[in-house]
């Protein structure tokens, strides 16, 4: 931090203070859109270009440790993430204050919107749209795997569903909140006093829930839970926080014969209990695209049987006898 920065904070009062906080001389909090175990976010101006963002702090490492270095370049690494599927990360950094406590701070862009927690309120969604939220999600992860990122936390809330224009044909999904990914290898992380502090109960993956070592086969977990809960409507381990995660270290996650085929088959894949017999990020893509197909050509049967009762479901003509 340059010595003017370090100046401004001094003038400040501690981050704990949300209306008056201002990280940086820059970033000024205003008003608290969410919060969880590991930090809060906030709607934010950023007052040097004059435009809102989103701001997601993050209680840091003591100072003076020998991980608040490295903490420090992890997060400017996450800040230099660019993909169409990821929530923009515009800056990040450690703030001091002058109480002496340290905190992580990402800056975001500031996406309105449902996230798909949201949408799920309303009950399942079509297969059709699991495909190209799960397509959408599945080039995000691809993207920062392929970087040695992994995020930790894929969860419903994390997905945020985006419309770019009234007339476009579908919503786009873009991955938001890093505040607990990590770079894979790393010997920094977030607290471990429970595996909740490493994501959300309900999507752990079964190393989460051990405490084993983690890397990009548990988003891949996490992600078949969240799409397996667009299918159906219900979360796959309901139960309380640890009863619920517990539960996958024995047992797979029960997926319905109502769901289509295709479906059934990837989910089982993706919510292997063994890391190594999940596919991997760049392989999901393809495969929901070709369920996708699939179900715009049954699709495209029904609308042709409903203008055409002469052609069956698979488009053949019906056989008649005159």
């Amino acid at each position: 931090m340059d010595s003017t920065a370090e100046h401004s904070a001094t003038q400040q009062r501690p981050i704990d203070d949300e209306a008056t906080a201002v990280l940086r001389g820059r970033y000024r909090l205003g008003e608290r859109l969410a919060a969880g175990g590991m930090g809060a976010v906030f709607r934010a101006t950023d007052e040097r270009l004059g435009r809102e963002v989103a701001v997601k702090v993050l209680r840091a490492v003591p100072s003076g440790t020998d991980g608040a270095p490295k903490q420090e370049d992890e997060v400017n690494f996450l800040a230099g993430l660019n993909h169409h599927g990821l929530v923009t990360l515009l800056d990040a950094g450690v703030e001091r204050t002058v109480s002496g406590t340290e905190y992580i701070y990402l800056v975001m862009e500031l996406v309105e919107g449902l996230d798909l927690a949201r949408r799920l309120e309303g009950g399942a969604l079509s297969p059709r749209e699991v495909a190209y939220f799960g397509m959408d999600t599945a080039e995000a992860l691809d993207y920062i795997h392929e970087r040695g990122v992994v995020h930790r936390d894929i969860k419903p809330a994390n997905l945020l569903v985006v419309s770019y224009s009234d007339d476009e044909m579908r919503p786009r999904v873009k991955l938001a909140d890093f505040g607990i990914a990590t770079l894979a290898g790393s010997s920094v992380a977030a607290p471990s006093d429970s595996p909740s502090a490493f994501g959300t109960a309900a999507y752990l993956s079964p190393e989460q829930v051990a405490g084993e070592p983690v890397g990009t086969a548990s988003d891949i977990y996490s992600l078949g839970l969240v799409l397996l809960e667009c299918l159906t409507g219900a979360l796959a381990f309901e139960g309380e926080p640890v009863e619920s995660a517990v539960a996958r270290l024995v047992l797979g996650p029960g997926i319905p014969e109502s769901i289509p085929a295709g479906w059934r088959v990837l989910l089982a894949s993706m919510t292997a209990r063994e890391p190594g017999n999940r596919p991997a990020a760049r392989d999901l893509y393809p495969a929901m695209r070709g369920l996708l197909i699939d179900e715009l050509g049954r699709h495209r049967a029904e609308v042709d049987a409903e203008e055409d009762p002469g052609q069956d479901a698979a488009g053949h003509g019906a056989h008649r006898r005159d």
